[in-house]
């Protein structure tokens, strides 16, 4: 049976100080369920961050990495560096790396080659702008997305990756996407792995919806079939807020 995951990807929000108070209060509140929960501070509180959940189910990811071990790459963060910290997961092609600092499909190929490579747990994302949607051809963009920086990936180390598919069209535009919407896309993305591949790895991947999720509309887009879970933003940074949600699953 695939994970059921709730990855909190925090962005560039939270001092130290912000980063410690919320893990304590998240910590405090969690509530029993059968899903993973998973936060991503920004670089510079990750080792707090793990320091002050030890101990718990929380797992800690990180939000980006580089491609190279190591090297002449200024304000760059490597996989081992995170390793030694004990961070084994990242989130990797989120829309706003792709929108506003230029990643593409070929970068992300190879930073997710390094993840799996160096044993990591990848979050990989994707999804369709507002236009791509407008004009019918969000699963062609999807489709090749996916293909693009998955496609060398050998069926094995699909155990490794998490996907989180973001309709970017309804993040901070006024669309709103249903869960029905949500349903049809995930459904897509497992039909096309199965494609790819077959449908041992297809039906093991967890697939997150990161469509601004909230606490009242998490269980309606969760208890669809193909919705493993999702990759929250702005509610995970409240403590009670992203424990609704969680409590959705």
């Amino acid at each position: 049976m695939r994970a059921k995951i709730v990855a909190g990807n925090w962005k560039m929000n939270k001092t130290l100080q912000e980063t410690e108070a919320l893990l304590a209060e998240l910590s405090a509140m969690l509530p029993d369920s059968q899903a993973e929960v998973i936060v991503a501070p920004t670089f510079v509180n990750l080792q707090a961050a793990q320091a002050a959940l030890q101990g718990s189910t929380i797992q800690v990811a990180a939000q980006n990495m580089h491609f190279a071990e190591n090297g002449a790459y200024t304000g760059e963060i490597s996989a081992d560096m995170l390793l030694s910290l004990g961070v084994d997961i990242v989130i990797l092609g989120h829309s706003e790396r792709r929108a506003y600092f230029g990643e593409d499909d070929a970068l992300l190929a190879k930073k997710v080659k390094t993840a799996i490579a160096k044993g990591m747990k990848t979050i990989f994302c994707f999804g369709e702008e507002l236009e791509e949607r407008k004009s019918d051809k969000h699963f062609e963009v999807v489709e090749s997305q996916l293909k693009n920086a998955l496609s060398d990936l050998d069926a094995d180390a699909w155990k490794q990756v998490i996907l989180a598919y973001e309709p970017v069209w309804a993040i901070g535009t006024g669309e709103t996407a249903s869960p029905e919407q949500a349903q049809e896309m995930h459904a897509f993305i497992r039909k096309t792995i199965a494609g790819a591949y077959n449908s041992t790895v297809a039906d093991n991947v967890s697939i997150l919806y990161g469509g601004s999720v909230k606490p009242g509309n998490a269980a309606e887009i969760f208890s669809k079939p193909d919705v493993d879970g999702g990759l929250i933003g702005g509610a995970s940074l409240v403590a009670s807020d992203f424990v609704e949600i969680i409590k959705g699953i």
